[in-house]
Order: structure tokens, then C-alpha cells, then sequence
């Protein structure tokens, strides 16, 4: 009866943490909802586990709205992923997820960030354009989607 109150009368307000091993299986499913081939519960959970690995997620009430995953090593960054639910796309939150995650990356001394993003995924460019992220790379086919290959942007965003 409390869970159910407590969801009745949850504000809904976005709320940023680092996110952990705990994490796994609802970040596993919302990868999954997201990306041709989902990873699994235990794939996240080594990487949550990992040191050199920085994940924050944002929560609605209870729920899994989002979520950033990194890995480390000598001063730069890889954004290994990035989703955000279907239902809450559109309205902010993959943006407010990265710069909280970028100004973390930055606090621990990485200097630059690097992802690749597919050529024809123009929401995520539009974000990490407006994020200051520059591209610097191209990998033909690197991306097989239906069938097909797709071309990855590799970008890169300087912190120092």
C-alpha cells in the first residue's frame, strides 16, 4: 500500500546519481529498447564494476529514464552509451544527463571525451553538436543495421 502511494503521489521530477552495479538490469533493458544489440545484465555489470568506468543515470520516481556510461584511460574518455526511454525522449534529459557527466569527467582530470555516433542518427548529433562535441574521425561500416552498414561519426569534445 505504500509503494502504491508513494508512486500516486511522486512529484516526477528528473533526478541525476551515479549510477551501479545495482543498476544492471534495468540499464541492460533500456539499452536493449534502445540499440540494435542490446548488451547484457552481466556485460553491464562487469563495466559498472570496473574502476576506470563512470555511469550516471537520471530516475523518475523509481524508474529508469536514462542513463551514461564512460570508460577512462589516461586522461581521455570513451562515452561507451547513451539512451534515454522512448517515452521521455525530446524533453531535455539526454542533455542535462551528458553535462552532468562531461563536468564528473572533467573533475577527475580527463581531458578530452571521444564516442562514435551513427552518421544518420540526427537527434544524437544534435546533441553533442550543441554539447561542443567536433567530429574528427569516420568509420566506414562500422555500424550493421537491417541488413546494412552504417558510417560512425567519431567525435571528440576537449574538457581542458
Amino acid at each position: 500500500m505504500i509503494g502504491l502511494l508513494t508512486r500516486l503521489f511522486a512529484r516526477g521530477e528528473p533526478a541525476l546519481s551515479e549510477a551501479s552495479a545495482r543498476d544492471a538490469a534495468a540499464i541492460a533493458r533500456l539499452h536493449a529498447a534502445s540499440f540494435q544489440r542490446g548488451w547484457s545484465d552481466g556485460e553491464f555489470e562487469r563495466l559498472l564494476l570496473e574502476q576506470n568506468v563512470v555511469a550516471h543515470r537520471i530516475t523518475i520516481g523509481r524508474t529508469l529514464a536514462g542513463f551514461i556510461l564512460s570508460r577512462l584511460a589516461a586522461g581521455e574518455a570513451e562515452i561507451l552509451s547513451v539512451a534515454v526511454t522512448r517515452a521521455r525522449r525530446g524533453r531535455g534529459l539526454a542533455g542535462t544527463l551528458l553535462m552532468r557527466h562531461l563536468g564528473r569527467l572533467a573533475g577527475l582530470g580527463v581531458e578530452a571525451v571521444f564516442l562514435e555516433v551513427d552518421e544518420d542518427n540526427m537527434p544524437a548529433r544534435r546533441l553533442y553538436l550543441r554539447a561542443g562535441f567536433r567530429e574528427v574521425g569516420r568509420r566506414p561500416g562500422y555500424y550493421q543495421q537491417d541488413g546494412s552498414n552504417a558510417t560512425a561519426l567519431v567525435l571528440r569534445r576537449d574538457l581542458a
